[in-house]
Order: C-alpha cells, then sequence, then structure tokens
C-alpha cells in the first residue's frame, strides 16, 4: 500500500531543507507557555512540522509532508543508523509526548492535555514523512489572528537543550510584543519595556520547563535551566539575554530577563542621485520627507506582505531611512507588477525571493528586494506582450 493515497498525492508539497530554513513557526500563545511534555528531538520535530503549515491555507487532513532526507539534515543526522535513530524519535514524541495548556476563561481555568502528532507515515524505500496532527491541536496553530507569536525555524535548528528551545519560544513570545507595541502603540512606556524585560517566578519557570521535581538545588537548576540554555541561546538565535535573580526574603523568588536583537548592519538603501526629491540638500526638508515616506509604508499593503514572508521584521520598521527608500524605490515597481499579475503576482514573487535569500542579503534588505524586482519586472512584461 503506498505511503499516500492518489488524492493526497496530488495535493501534497514536500518540503525541502532549503524552504524549511526559510520557514517561521506559528503558535498560540498558550502553546507557548503550555507545558511540553517532550524532549529535544520530539519538540524540535514538532516545530519542524509547525513550521510547514501554511498559515493562510486551510491544512488539508490536518497533514503535512517532509523530505526525510532533509530532516536528517535538519538535525545533522549522517551516521548509517540514521534511519532506525529517527523511527526512535518519532516512537518517543508519540508515546510520551503531550502540552498541558492551560487558559484563563471567564469562570476559571481551563486545562487541556494534547498529544500534537499522533500519526506518522513512512516507508523504508520512500523519501517521504506524512505528519498528521491531532484535531485538537489545530486551533493552537492555524487561523490564529491574535495572541500568537512567530519565530524562524533557524533560530531552533541549532538549539541542542530542550530547556534553551523552550526558553527561546517564550522569550520570542515576550519579545513579539515589544516589537510590536513599539510601532503600533497602545500600551504605556513601562508596559511596553517588560515585554524586553520579561519577568517569570521561579515556580511557574519550573511548571513550564518541566523541571517541578528536577534540579531542587537553585546552583544546579540555574546552571542546566538557565546558564547553558542561554549561552546556546545567544551563540545560536538573533538573541542576546542575560537575567538577574530577584529575591524574597532569602530565597530566589523570580528571574527577570532582559532580550537585546543582536545587531544588523544598517539598512542603508543606497546612494541616490543628487536630483532625487527626497534627498534634498535642506536637511530638515530632506527628514520631513523621509518620515512622510516612511509613514506610508508602514500602512502599505506590501509592507505586511514583507513581514509575512519574514524579508522584513519589526525592528526593521523603526529605521526611517529604510522605510523611505522602499516606498519610494520598491513599493512603485510592486504597483507596476500588481497591474499586470494582480496582488497574487506580488505574493508569489515575494514568496520565491524570500526561499532564495541569501544571509548577506538581510544586511541590505532594501537593495535585495529592488534588484530583484527590476530583474523579475522585464520577463513578466515580455510574457504580456507575448
Amino acid at each position: 500500500m503506498p505511503i499516500i493515497s492518489e488524492k493526497q498525492n496530488n495535493q501534497k508539497q514536500v518540503l525541502t531543507l532549503n524552504e524549511l530554513e526559510k520557514r517561521k513557526v506559528v503558535e498560540h500563545n498558550s502553546l507557548i507557555t503550555s507545558i511540553a511534555k517532550m524532549d529535544k528531538t520530539p519538540l524540535k520535530m514538532f516545530e519542524l512540522a509547525v513550521s510547514c503549515i501554511d498559515t493562510e491555507k486551510p491544512l488539508e487532513d490536518n497533514t503535512v509532508y517532509l523530505s526525510k532526507r532533509d530532516l536528517f539534515a535538519f538535525f545533522k543526522v549522517s551516521d548509517n543508523d540514521k534511519h532506525s535513530r529517527f523511527k526512535e524519535a518519532v516512537e518517543k514524541m508519540q508515546k510520551q509526548a503531550f502540552f498541558k495548556i492551560k487558559e484563563k476563561k471567564e469562570h476559571g481555568f481551563e486545562f487541556e492535555n494534547i498529544v500534537p502528532i499522533p500519526y506518522v507515515k513512512w516507508t523504508d524505500y520512500n523519501d517521504e514523512v506524512l505528519i498528521r496532527f491531532s484535531p485538537e491541536i489545530i486551533p493552537y496553530l492555524v487561523n490564529l489572528k491574535k495572541n500568537f507569536t512567530q519565530h524562524a525555524l533557524s533560530d531552533i535548528a541549532e538549539l541542542n537543550s530542550k530547556y534553551s528551545i523552550i526558553l527561546y519560544r517564550w522569550l520570542s513570545m515576550n519579545y513579539n510584543q515589544y516589537e510590536h507595541y513599539s510601532v503600533k502603540g497602545g500600551r504605556r512606556a513601562d508596559q511596553v519595556e517588560s515585554y524586553r524585560n520579561p519577568s517569570i517566578s521561579v515556580k511557574e519557570l519550573r511548571i513550564m520547563t518541566d523541571t517541578i521535581n528536577e534540579y531542587k538545588d537553585m546552583n544546579n537548576f540555574t546552571k542546566k535551566v538557565l546558564n547553558k540554555p542561554l549561552e546556546e541561546m545567544n551563540a545560536h538565535t538573533s538573541f542576546n539575554v542575560t537575567y538577574e535573580k530577584v529575591k524574597k526574603g532569602r530565597s530566589i523568588d523570580s528571574i527577570v530577563f532582559h532580550i537585546t536583537k543582536k545587531p544588523v548592519a544598517r539598512n542603508d538603501f543606497y546612494k541616490l542621485e543628487e536630483q532625487d526629491p527626497i534627498y534634498l540638500q535642506d536637511k530638515e526638508n530632506k527628514e520631513q520627507a523621509e518620515e512622510l515616506l516612511a509613514g506610508k509604508a508602514l500602512k502599505s499593503k506590501y509592507t505586511r506582505l514583507l513581514l509575512d514572508n519574514m524579508l522584513l521584521s519589526p525592528y526593521e520598521m523603526t529605521d526611517t531611512s529604510l522605510m523611505a527608500g522602499l516606498q519610494a524605490h520598491v513599493y512603485p515597481l510592486y504597483d507596476e507588477l500588481k497591474e499586470l499579475r494582480g496582488l497574487n503576482g506580488v505574493k508569489e514573487h515575494l514568496s520565491y525571493v524570500a526561499s532564495k535569500q541569501e544571509a548577506y542579503s538581510k544586511r541590505n534588505v532594501a537593495k535585495y528586494l529592488k534588484k530583484a524586482i527590476e530583474q523579475y519586472l522585464p520577463t513578466v512584461k515580455r510574457q504580456e506582450l507575448s
């Protein structure tokens, strides 16, 4: 019997490693703060599977498909025993892995225990792996309109501790809110800063990391659950994180984290011709023009598409020069493409551009986007004429 039916074969899209590295993981915050009853490998496998969900499309049969070869590459498994190790990881995930979710409701708390991936199918002669999510986990992964967190799958890939992954997800949740409210407003300045410097009680941290009955000695807990995970995170993710202990009496009561994004080279757009009206000799006029263009860019549908494709971050949206450059020199070209191919044509172009983006281009994303659309538009125009 084939691994997938003919119907599924027509619908499936097996995702490769190159595509996965560009993927984002989007989860409801209740899932981020839940207790993950699983070790690092099943947890990373779950994050990997979630990253394959297209948040803008219905998830057919709650199912995603992965390439076994690329799955091994993601986990950096290269030995001769990799197939049996993969089998063990899947079996371990299904036997012991579940999320304990606690949500506040009108009359109290609601508790759910959810096995996230009850069904995995593969063969020893085929490269495809079928992963099916449970119906109960789907509301925490699909059609999320609020209270959700997204992070880059590539940040998770290099983390080798369960606690690193759990802390990274939780810190991402807080920093996402910091970036959101820094740009959109709606919170007091001290509230916004609290997202960048989140606090959690030791009791809550032990619950979230499933260490209530482990590392009873605080020094051991600090070493295993804080120091080593944060060292990993600072080395391999986009965050730099420090922390401080807050005492209540003689005991450590809570932990305050301090999150900063690693510096990115300034996105100077490019040198514009002297006659460009945006860059007038008068500095005040120039700044006013930039602010006006940047304001228009923030409201543009294209900015939203860039965010959705992780070609732009909320942090970069605070760079007035970058946003002004996008509005003046990139978005008009997207308008041309929209006239020819519709908004879906722009979406497809940006999806392709995101899949081909190399790390070096992230240092000057606006220049990269301008070059990409300038190279693509002539091809589209020729096709329209033919």
